[in-house]
């Protein structure tokens, strides 16, 4: 650094050849005397060495010279003062650089050193030169320590020892000399002292480089200008950004010290490319887990492809992390979904593929495929252009042998797709603001143990997180908003989903979601769905619903404790297991435990329930469903038949089949009928009969039959045709009627009495 040279500062005092009335035989302050017309100076006009110059004769003990001018003292400025002079004649006097040190208002500051090294000549004739360096800093090598107090500065010098000598002193030069300072007192070194040109066209990476190896924990300072970087570089010290770069999209700049992306932006100055960058240093070894955005706002056009962002890698295991800020999607095309139509084959020999499938080079790898016979949320995984294949995330729903399929590629704020495998990738404290342009996140094809929490995905036009694969394996959705662009859209017209998974052990914990179609469709099992709050009403006064979170698995193990289930129902389905009929291998429906949930509703036809089963072929069974302790109410004056129901338009469930299913310690409101397994049923019989019938229907679930009695005892006396009480046991005839819900009491003759029992809709294990 030089004030000089950047600020314009001059420190330099005028030659003695200009006149002696700027040079006091004083302290150089206002009104102190000069040496203009004083009996022992003199102006030299040619002297043989110096030139023009000033010939003083030391008539005093301390013999002071000073520039009256007012020298300025900067916090962090170092001024070297230097004289150089000869003795002509005399005894020799001993030689100082002084000065007198000024304050704020004119005032001195005493208590400061205003007086440089003494040095004493001892040839006559010969040229010395003396300096002394004044500066705030107690540091190694100032002379003059004087601290913040003092402002500006009288130099000059001054001659001690005995009178008589007579010395010419060629002038008095103040330089800045805070570069002599620069390693230990800056703390900082610019790439331009290292060789940077910064025209944007010459590779500055060499000078860069050679800054970073200079800085030595100090900061490197990328001055004004534009930096061409050629290749991938790695800066270890604090790096700040006046400048910005130029880099080709393969290489990468790599930031160990403050890697954040702030300094990102300051290094490239957009924001999209300066998030694209960070986010390929991030998966680069930085030394860095986590990217912070730093609260920012990060706008965007398109969707920010990571994968190929990052360039040089296709998995990668590694914690991962990006924290706090926000990325908005703004208006473009950028946005607008690829969608295809084509037509294919398909067969159930080979569940997970399309084939024969024409204009497959415009079908994108991730579009979600629609089409006669296609279940919710399935995606292209693959394909092969040359074999005209497509690859499937799920099986398909019986479909024509060859049809007409829709391929729809969404558009992502971010978009890890590319990565065959991005494991241990965590989302913490960002907003993604899709706005109804853009969807939010699209997993990797495979990966374990995401976690995104304490995330908002703001109005996302198709979905807010994407699993087209398995990527989502272990994955942990935990304190997530989820808000549907179609707040204002019937329910039965949205078309949004807040996420998909496809894979195993699902933790979803503790989320709020407001008027998507659904929720969440989530296939594979040993899922954790804890605490979350999901709402899809709409305005009608008496409107459709729809599933607020389908499971596409039969057997599912998964448990459901504690949610807020608002106008919405639980679907169990097997829409992603292309079975149309239960077959030996066949895996019922269950493994699924309901518990302490609130589910309610209001402005809903009678026939809406909580809880639906939807086979998708015929002649399934139910193995382990547990219903318990739930509050079921409905709100508004509506009021419904059940909470429960099984959908019969694609499939049927065979109930004689059923097992281990309890549905207890529910509470009602508005429900007319009360579901219950055990079901505690009275049946008052007032009129003989050896053969009673009671029905079960209201309460058994899922409309089940009656497969046994946990226990039955007589409430009232059991008497014969004479009024006699009687003390024989019955036997029952279990699924009676055409549903088989209703069960027989045989007596061995005409009875009549009061019973209580407990009826089972499943056999014994």
């Amino acid at each position: 650094m030089n004030k000089a040279i950047t600020d314009g500062l001059d420190f330099m005092p005028p030659a003695f050849i200009d006149g002696l009335d700027d040079w006091s035989s004083t302290d150089g302050t206002p009104g102190s005397p000069t040496y203009n017309g004083a009996a022992n100076a003199s102006l030299v006009a040619s002297d043989p060495d110096f030139g023009p110059c000033l010939e003083l004769q030391k008539t005093e003990t301390t013999q002071h010279l000073r520039y009256k001018g007012e020298v300025p003292i900067l916090p962090g400025c170092y001024l070297q003062v230097k004289v150089r002079f000869k003795v002509m004649s005399g005894l020799f006097p001993s030689l100082r650089i002084a000065a007198w040190a000024g304050g704020t208002g004119g005032l001195h500051v005493t208590g400061v050193d205003e007086t440089g090294p003494e040095f004493l000549p001892d040839t006559i004739g010969r040229i010395y030169e003396i300096s002394a360096i004044v500066g705030t800093g107690d540091r190694t090598g100032v002379d003059m320590v004087w601290g913040t107090e003092p402002v500006y500065g009288h130099f000059g010098i001054d001659m001690l020892g005995d009178n008589g000598a007579v010395v010419r002193i060629e002038s008095v030069v103040i330089e800045d000399k805070t570069s002599i300072f620069h390693r230990k007192l800056m703390g900082w070194v610019d790439v331009r002292d290292y060789g940077a040109i910064g025209d944007g066209i010459t590779d500055d990476r060499l000078a860069f480089e050679a800054a970073d190896a200079a800085a030595a924990g100090r900061e490197v300072v990328v001055s004004d200008g534009t930096y061409y970087i050629g290749s991938s570089i790695t800066i270890n010290n604090p790096i700040r950004f006046e400048g910005t770069l130029t880099m080709p999209e393969s290489a990468r700049l790599l930031i160990t010290s403050n890697f954040e992306y702030k300094t990102y932006e300051a290094a490239f100055g957009s924001e999209r490319e300066a998030l694209t960058r960070a986010l390929a240093a991030l998966f680069n070894f930085t030394d860095h887990e986590s990217l912070d955005l730093g609260g920012r706002r990060i706008q965007l056009d398109s969707p920010i492809d990571v994968h190929a962002a990052v360039g040089n890698k296709d998995n990668f295991g590694n914690r991962r992390v990006l924290r706090n800020g926000s990325l908005e999607a703004t208006a473009s095309a950028g946005w607008d979904d690829d969608v295809v139509t084509s037509s294919a084959a398909y067969s159930t020999s080979n569940k997970l593929e399309l084939t024969s499938v024409t204009n497959v080079v415009n079908i994108k790898v991730g579009a979600l495929i629609t089409g006669t016979g296609v279940g919710r949320e399935v995606y292209v995984t693959a394909k092969d252009e040359a074999l005209q294949t497509v690859s499937l995330s799920q099986p398909l729903l019986n479909p024509a042998a060859s049809q007409t399929y829709t391929f729809t590629r969404f558009k992502y704020l971010l978009d890890f797709s590319g990565f065959d495998g991005l494991s241990r990738f965590q989302i913490t404290n960002v907003e993604f603001a899709c706005l109804g342009y853009a969807s939010g996140v699209m997993l990797a094809r495979t990966g374990n143990a995401w976690h995104i929490h304490d995330c908002w995905f703001l109005r996302p036009k198709d979905r807010g997180l994407t699993s087209y694969h398995q990527g989502c394996n272990g994955m942990a959705l935990d304190n997530n908003e989820w808000g549907s662009d179609e707040y204002d859209v019937l329910a039965q017209d949205r078309v949004s989903i807040a996420f998909n998974t496809n894979k195993n052990d699902i933790k979803i914990r503790n989320n709020r979601a407001v008027r998507f179609r659904h929720f969440g469709v989530m296939s594979g099992g040993g899922h954790i769905i804890s605490g979350n709050h999901f709402w899809q009403g709409d305005s009608a006064p008496v409107g459709d619903r729809t599933a607020g979170l389908v499971l596409t698995a039969r057997n599912c193990k998964t448990v459901l404790t504690g949610n807020y289930i608002d106008n919405c129902w639980i679907e169990l389905s097997d829409e992603h297991q292309n079975q149309s009929n239960a077959g030996p291998s066949a895996k019922p429906f269950g493994t699924l435990s309901i518990t302490g949930n609130i589910f309610t509703s209001s402005d809903i036809p009678a026939f809406f329930t909580y809880i639906h089963i939807a086979p998708k072929g015929t002649d399934y069974s139910i193995d382990g469903v547990s219903v318990i302790g739930n509050t079921f109410k409905t709100i508004g004056g509506d009021t419904i038949d059940r909470v429960e129901s099984v959908d019969t338009s694609d499939g049927t469930i065979d109930h004689s089949k059923s097992k281990n299913i309890l549905f207890e310690g529910n509470s009602f409101q508005s429900v007319t009928y009360r579901t219950e397994n055990p079901a505690n049923v009275v049946i008052d019989q007032t009129v003989l009969s050896s053969s009673w019938t009671l029905s079960n229907a209201d309460k058994v679930p899922f409309g089940g039959q009656v497969l046994g009695v946990a226990s039955w005892a007589a409430i009232a006396p059991i008497q014969n045709i004479g009024g006699v009480d009687q003390s024989e046991f019955p036997y029952f005839d279990l699924a009676q009627g055409a549903s088989g819900d209703e069960i027989k009491i045989n007596w061995a003759a005409p009875r009549k009495g009061k019973l209580q029992l407990s009826l089972r809709c499943d056999s014994p294990s």
